[in-house]
């Protein structure tokens, strides 16, 4: 679904952030990405959904070298991956339910309301369909943000710190939902810094835990 050899990463100006990198996220596999903060787990993220291409190396994604692709191309594979920020980013003066579907305006697919209506039952969020954005709760907003990530069916997910700013009980509910999407078939890829969410995983999954450290990528250990 995914595949690096030898991808290099840098800056302008600024040497090569990430070297060196080369693996494979297969179709229905589930993965922690671990390091510390600067140390370019975002940026790897970026890299997997061509939002920024590599500056040495190739990067292989749903069977197409991101290299040769012009920008209707890349459009499109984006489509097929849905995104998880810490910050969920949200139109304040939309319902949760218009924002949940802006992903179906943009790409011009017509609005499915019934899709829409069991994402939210999904998310357990039925009764915030008309709410404004400000008025959610940190948990709600994550939820809601992973309803509206989802909502195009996308092969692969990826979460950037998806509860660094969550409590633990919003935390667990949150990598149910992960957990649910990967058991259905689908890639998901989790970066954080929070072990103990790895940990809990443990029970749910089975998932490879990769680390960026001195720029390149590791295995941090078995199978969890």
């Amino acid at each position: 679904m995914i595949e690096m050899r030898d991808v290099a990463f840098g800056y302008r100006g600024g040497g090569d952030l990430l070297h060196d990198i080369s693996l494979s996220l297969p179709r229905g596999s589930f993965h922690f990405l671990t390091g510390p903060s600067g140390s370019g787990k975002t940026t790897f993220l970026r890299l997997c959904i061509a939002d920024l291409l590599p500056t040495a190396g190739k990067l292989v994604a749903f069977g197409q070298d991101v290299a040769g692709l012009g920008r209707d191309a890349i459009a499109s594979l984006r489509r097929r991956v849905g995104v998880v920020q810490q910050d969920a980013q949200f139109l304040d003066h939309l319902p949760v339910a218009e924002n949940i579907a802006l992903p179906m305006v943009l790409s011009g697919e017509p609005v499915d309301m019934q899709a829409i209506r069991d994402l939210l039952a999904w998310v357990q969020m039925t009764g915030h369909a008309r709410a404004l954005p400000p008025a959610l709760s940190g948990g709600e907003r994550q939820r809601a943000a992973l309803a509206r990530a989802v909502i195009l069916s996308p092969d692969l997910i990826l979460a950037d710190e998806p509860t660094g700013n969550l409590d633990w009980d919003m935390s667990m509910r949150l990598l149910q939902l992960l957990v649910e999407l990967n058991r259905s078939g689908k890639t998901v890829l989790v970066a954080t810094h929070d072990l103990n969410l790895i940990r809990a995983a443990k029970q749910q999954v089975s998932a490879r835990v990769l680390r960026i450290a001195g720029g390149r990528l590791q295995s941090a250990g078995a199978e969890l």
